[in-house]
């Protein structure tokens, strides 16, 4: 093994799928990653010629250190907890989840159990990890069904930011997205992820949601035609706009720069360009 071959046991076992970096850092400080025979320690680097153990399972025979990134997209229904198992037997994400082979499946967040909407899977603890870091700033983006229409102070406030128990937090954007009666949608951004934080935002300024949907997570919208429960997975175009809004290389070689020819008039013209269009949802008009 040389040492430029050599990474950190958390880092190749989080992408090779077999769980996130924290979960796998937790097994190393329980003493049951084990490399070459001996118990192994937070900072100790493996390398492809490396045995690597878990509870005494071989993983470099079971499982392969290097797998193709994968990324999942799930349209969640309200009424479903995104853990893997519940102790009061309430249906899990997971339990409509394609089965991976010699791997699983890693929440990139989660959404609470009355939160409908986008929901990011993929087999990559390291893509995971990245994705989820607060220093990503990587927005989300929400529709919001609340009681009653926000008048502009309101509305301010949450754009300016409010003192939650956990930390000051704030909406990036909202869009009136109208309603009828008692009951109006917004859309609204935001650059983190802490637990019902959408919910507690709007409850700081006096507002009840009474439904929400996420509708983005980066690039990546919630088309239309994906109905609730709905799995698809992203192109490898699509992971790799998430790598690159992660902090991670592509995995795509770089595409060559466009042809220049001269029009007829002498001006350089680009060609080879085209646009890319996603539908999402749009609630409330």
């Amino acid at each position: 093994m040389t040492e430029a071959a050599a990474e950190r046991i958390q880092k190749v076992l989080a992408r090779a799928g077999l769980g996130s970096r924290r979960e796998i850092e937790g097994w190393i400080t329980a003493g049951r990653i084990a490399v070459n025979g001996k118990i192994a320690g937070l900072g100790d680097k493996v390398g492809p010629r490396d045995r690597v153990e878990l509870d005494g399972r071989l993983l470099t025979a079971n499982a392969p250190l290097e797998q193709p990134s994968r990324v999942l997209a799930y349209h969640k229904p309200a009424g479903e907890i995104c853990t893997r198992s519940d102790p009061e037997g309430r249906p899990t994400v997971f339990q409509n989840l394609p089965r991976l082979k010699d791997a699983r499946w890693i929440s990139v967040g989660r959404l609470d159990f009355n939160t409908a909407g986008m929901l990011l899977f993929t087999n990559d603890g390291e893509l995971a990890h990245a994705l989820m870091h607060p220093s990503r700033e990587i927005e989300r983006e929400y529709a919001v069904r609340v009681r009653g229409k926000a008048n502009e102070e309101r509305l301010a406030q949450l754009l300016k930011g409010v003192e939650l128990e956990d930390g000051p937090a704030k909406f990036l954007k909202i869009t009136d997205a109208g309603g009828e009666g008692s009951n109006h949608w917004y859309h609204v951004i935001l650059a983190e992820g802490r637990n019902r934080e959408v919910r507690r935002l709007w409850e700081a300024v006096g507002i009840e949601v009474s439904r929400l949907i996420r509708v983005r997570f980066g690039p990546c919208g919630l088309p239309r035609e994906r109905r609730l429960g709905a799995t698809w997975e992203l192109t490898p175009v699509e992971i790799d706009q998430l790598r690159v809004l992660a902090g991670l290389k592509p995995l795509l070689p770089a595409k060559p720069a466009p042809r220049r020819t001269l029009s007829r008039s002498g001006k350089k013209v680009e060609s080879g360009k085209r646009k890319v269009k996603s539908g999402r949802h749009r609630y409330g008009r």
